[in-house]
């Protein structure tokens, strides 16, 4: 099979078919080539998306049209040890209202819907299609191949949205072939069946608010915390962990995963639910310090595949920069076509795009928060620290009491020792 368009968008995810759905409508004629059985096949994803600017401007009433779950009405952050936990929970009036400031999602209901608005619009959805490389022609790329004898699709322009590997980038020599696995993270997620009534008196929660929990201390010594959203008549839990650390440990995620759902804590808010679904998935948590080459000659690299994704603190933000640059890499194709003109220099606005909106701009700003993240301590010194601080304070034995300045800082100093301390605190400061 070989075919001909006038854009090919490799990846049907948040980045792809944003990217896909911009340039249908405005009478392009691309294809959306996904290697799943259909967008969101292969996705794994904690649950919560976010306000997306790219997306409320090409559906205006984006918030009512997507196949949403609950919306976000409270954020909880446990630190926690084995029986022990401090609970910060933010809880506002204005979480409760539109436009709501988040909802938890079903990628594969998610992405499926949002490619279909892409072929609504005019994109060819191509699904069950392995991207093997890229064609190239007078040096420059000219469409893909496909694997399984399928042939080539050809266009005089890629937009690779094909997530952390991006066999389409790599193969364009845009990314290096082999990650540093300090800078990926490997997420693991099960879907829990319980009812809504359930969901609804553990949680705090009436009609379809939701709430989101971080758990910090809660990764048996590997690098990484958990999670817990809620849906409409499920939980999705899961866990996200450094792979470099977890690699060291050997310990198994599913171990480490199982571990985390027995901590009494967690087990208490999914006792008696129903394993769903499992699946894993990595994550490019290097951020800007590990973005490749934006573009080349006839190709453009968005979402995952070029790293826009980041943490900070128990945040990870990426399906609403993942959306946002597929708008760009669009916008860009635009103006391209338009001058006739797929070279690298001309395909540069694209960068420029994102520099102008929250995407490098964010990138940039927490481009050392990884950084924070490496400090063993916090994973569980500072969670056993806590703990044993609180758990000090409101203690009654008829002991003397101590201020609760001097008491924090000596039980710090024995904890995790003055230079410790120290140096942690400076990287928190210049990190976040």
């Amino acid at each position: 099979m070989k075919r001909s368009f006038e854009a090919i968008v490799v990846g049907a995810g948040p980045a792809g078919a944003t990217a896909a759905l911009t340039l249908a409508r405005a009478g392009v004629d691309v294809a959306l080539v996904e290697r799943g059985a259909h967008p969101g096949e292969k996705n794994m994803f904690g649950g919560v998306l976010h306000r997306m600017p790219a997306l409320e401007r090409v559906f205006p009433d984006f918030w009512d049209r997507a196949p949403l779950q609950r919306h976000l009405v409270k954020k909880v952050l446990t630190f926690m040890t084995p029986g022990r936990s401090l609970n910060l929970e933010y809880e506002t009036e204005s979480f409760d209202r539109a436009p709501y400031n988040g909802y938890t999602v079903f990628r594969p209901h998610f992405d499926r819907w949002l490619a279909g608005e892409a072929a609504r619009a005019g994109a060819t959805l191509l699904t069950r299609c392995t991207v093997e490389g890229v064609v190239r022609e007078g040096g420059k790329v000219a469409g893909i191949t496909v694997l399984r004898g399928a042939g080539e699709l050809r266009a005089p322009v890629v937009i690779a949205a094909d997530g952390v590997l991006s066999f389409t980038a790599a193969s364009a020599g845009l990314r290096r072939p082999r990650f540093d696995p300090g800078q990926l993270g490997l997420g693991v997620k099960a879907l829990l069946e319980l009812p809504k009534e359930v969901i609804d008196d553990r949680f705090g929660l009436v009609r379809d608010q939701g709430a989101s929990r971080e758990f910090v201390g809660s990764s048996s010594g590997v690098r990484g915390g958990g999670f817990l959203y809620t849906n409409y008549d499920s939980l999705s839990a899961g866990m996200v962990l450094h792979l470099d650390s977890l690699r060291r440990s050997g310990r198994t995620p599913y171990d480490l995963f199982n571990a985390f759902l027995a901590q009494p804590q967690v087990a208490k808010l999914v006792r008696g639910a129903r394993l769903l679904e499992y699946s894993a998935h990595l994550i490019p948590e290097g951020g800007y310090r590990m973005m490749p080459e934006l573009c080349g000659d006839g190709i453009l690299v968005a979402g995952d595949a070029a790293a826009f994704c980041y943490a900070k603190g128990p945040n990870l933000e990426g399906i609403n920069l993942a959306a946002q640059s597929g708008a760009c890499a669009a916008e860009a194709v635009l103006e391209a076509r338009q001058a006739g003109d797929w070279s690298a220099r001309r395909l540069a606005g694209y960068r420029r795009r994102l520099e102008a909106t929250f995407v490098l701009q964010d990138l940039r700003t927490f481009h050392r928060a990884g950084e924070l993240l490496e400090i063993d301590r916090l994973y569980g010194d500072y969670p056993e620290l806590i703990c044993d601080f609180m758990d000090r304070m409101y203690r009654i034995d008829g002991a003397p009491k101590q201020s609760l300045l001097k008491m924090g800082l000596a039980m710090a100093r024995k904890k995790v020792g003055t230079a410790n301390l120290v140096r942690d605190g400076w990287t928190t400061w210049s990190t976040i």
